[in-house]
């Protein structure tokens, strides 16, 4: 009787034992299916908040062959591209988008290779030089003549195709190999201008101050500014590229009409810019009136998803809109 009980002793306790195991198992698989179909679901959510924001590229298309197509000459700020932030709802989610001109900067990629420019006295091209004063007028603490000579040489070496540093400030294999977390320079153009956090001597200040005034064109030295979309916070671009006092160059951008200049010879025959003897046609062929870099600024939402997308476009000839890039994220 006494063996009888504890087998059935046994039983049961191997009955709850599996039973205990039994429902962890079944409360494990769950909170898997739960997980995956969450997972799921994210998926779908941000997968139509990616569709979204392709929309919203495919209507900045529409709107820069709408806005080019009576005049593909000039491009403005009265434009139907330049109309600022735009927001528009859409069910379950809103599209925010706001585009603008890549040519209203100055390309950091254009430092890459000069063939219209020599070295001046200091060794350094005419281009060169003007990124250096376009730091020094920054106005950041620490951004010096002395640093940005430096960050200038840094920047001309991490852009140039050989391995050999080019002048004091310059830095190469050496120079990064050495860090605590070594790699090397890109020896390329630049993709991003958050690469600049990457380069020697360059700090953070002096980066979010740059953000403001210059860009980045993947792959592309183009230089051309445009004198109808450079805004009034820009005006220093005018300053250390043109080599006028900064006034001179503010009052000649004020008097830029509603609709643009026709032509660059509006603004360089203004009586604050043809004054300055020092202006060549070399330089002067840096600015122009059009445009053909634009990037769309996009996020996109869905329920609880969000998705940002940055595309930089370029209007072709024929008024044809291909894309160059896209970029995933805020920068």
């Amino acid at each position: 009787m006494a063996m009888a009980k504890k087998v059935q002793g046994v039983a049961l306790i191997t009955v709850l034992l599996i039973v205990a195991l039994a429902a962890v198992l079944v409360t494990q698989m769950t909170g898997r299916l739960q997980l995956q179909m969450q997972r799921t679901n994210n998926i779908t959510l941000n997968q139509q908040a990616y569709w979204y924001a392709m929309g919203a590229e495919a209507f900045a298309k529409r709107i820069l062959i709408t806005s080019f197509k009576d005049d593909d000459t000039v491009t403005h700020l009265e434009q139907m591209w330049a109309q600022g932030e735009t927001s528009f709802p859409v069910d379950f989610g809103q599209i925010t988008g706001e585009i603008f001109d890549m040519q209203a900067c100055f390309n950091l990629n254009a430092l890459r290779e000069e063939t219209t420019t020599a070295p001046s006295r200091s060794g350094r091209t005419d281009m060169q030089e003007a990124f250096k004063e376009l730091i020094v007028s920054l106005g950041v603490d620490g951004a010096d003549d002395f640093a940005a000579e430096y960050m200038t040489d840094a920047l001309v070496d991490w852009l140039d195709k050989n391995s050999a540093i080019e002048s004091a400030g310059g830095a190469e294999d050496n120079d990064y190999s050495s860090k605590e977390f070594p790699y090397l320079p890109a020896n390329n153009y630049l993709a991003s201008i958050t690469e600049l956090r990457l380069i020697e001597h360059f700090t953070i200040p002096v980066i979010n101050e740059l953000k403001k005034l210059v860009c980045v064109l993947p792959n592309n030295n183009l230089h051309k500014i445009n004198l109808n979309t450079i805004s009034s916070e820009q005006v220093k671009l005018l300053e250390v590229f043109l080599g006028i006092p900064l006034a001179d160059a503010e009052q000649a951008l004020s008097a830029r009409p509603s609709d643009g200049f026709k032509t660059d010879k509006e603004f360089f025959n203004h009586q604050d810019i043809v004054k300055h003897n020092n202006i060549t046609e070399v330089i002067k062929e840096q600015f122009v009136v059009d445009s053909e870099y634009f990037r769309l600024k996009s996020i996109a939402s869905f329920n609880n998803s969000y998705f940002a997308l940055s595309t930089l476009m370029k209007v072709e000839s024929n008024n044809n809109i291909s894309v160059v890039s896209r970029t995933i994220g805020r920068e």
